[in-house]
């Protein structure tokens, strides 16, 4: 009998879909939201309680008042400026492990590795979302019916050496390529801004691949690259040729509905 399960929930439709796993295996789970990040949606007819982001303790004590031992980050969160937060006493202990990450150079892999070391030390097992939802990693090849063309193979290639270049730096987790140039990588602004900002500077001729990747180094069980139907409508209004990622690592977030969508709007989703 699997224990409950505690989804500490960000942005996104992977919340969702966590929850949605847990209840068609029969699983109990608790949400843990946090303010002005988890979508209220999320929470409604579910078991759940509202945390302030840098209210830590007060998430460690609902957490263990539920039985909870095992829990999943699931979602994203966008980083906060240390300057607005107000922690209580387990905060400011995590804070304090996040800013000497953050003054040695580490980037959100790094801090994330901080998040997930507190939680360990805390007595909690850390499982990936992945792990919980099984069918959430993208397969390999084509999905659906548009097929890339050889040049648009040849830049997918090109976007995951740049991709796993930066990885390494701990730098972003998509590049876009067209033409065989690197019109530009992700990095803390989101893929999103990077679809937007590479649309205008596209070139004449067609092509253009938005691919994702994971980090060589990062921990999988915590932000992994996503990507669903928001990122293929965006993909598709920007003019691009369609959308890669790396097999294994990156999650496919409503994929149906993405695969759906994609040969719609004539765009393909390939996993390298």
């Amino acid at each position: 009998m699997s224990t409950k399960l505690g989804i500490i929930a960000g942005k996104g439709t992977l919340p969702e879909e966590v929850a949605r796993a847990c209840e068609a295996a029969g699983r109990s789970y608790y949400i843990l939201a946090i303010e002005s990040e988890t979508d209220p949606g999320l929470t409604v007819n579910r078991p759940h309680a509202w945390v302030r982001m840098a209210a830590v303790g007060k998430a460690l004590k609902l957490l263990r008042a539920e039985g909870i031992r095992e829990i999943v980050f699931a979602g994203g969160i966008e980083r906060p400026s240390f300057t607005t937060l107000i922690p209580d006493m387990a905060g400011a202990k995590l804070m304090g492990r996040i800013l000497s990450a953050h003054h040695g150079g580490g980037g959100d892999d790094a801090l994330l590795g901080v998040l997930v070391k507190f939680m360990e030390d805390e007595g909690f097992t850390v499982t990936g979302a992945e792990q919980i939802a099984g069918n959430l990693l993208g397969a390999g090849g084509v999905l659906g019916k548009v097929q890339p063309t050889e040049a648009d193979r040849r830049d997918i290639a090109l976007g995951l050496e740049v991709a796993h270049a930066l990885g390494k730096m701990d730098v972003g987790q998509a590049v876009v390529v067209q033409q065989g140039m690197v019109l530009g990588v992700e990095a803390i602004e989101g893929t999103d801004a990077l679809i937007a900002r590479c649309a205008v500077l596209k070139r004449p001729g067609g092509g253009g691949v938005l691919v994702k990747a994971k980090k060589p180094q990062q921990d999988s069980r915590v932000d992994l690259p996503s990507l669903g139907p928001i990122t293929v409508e965006k993909a598709a209004a920007g003019g691009f040729a369609g959308i890669a990622f790396e097999t294994g690592g990156t999650l496919l977030l409503q994929r149906e509905e993405a695969v759906v969508l994609a040969d719609r709007l004539g765009v393909f989703l390939y996993g390298a």
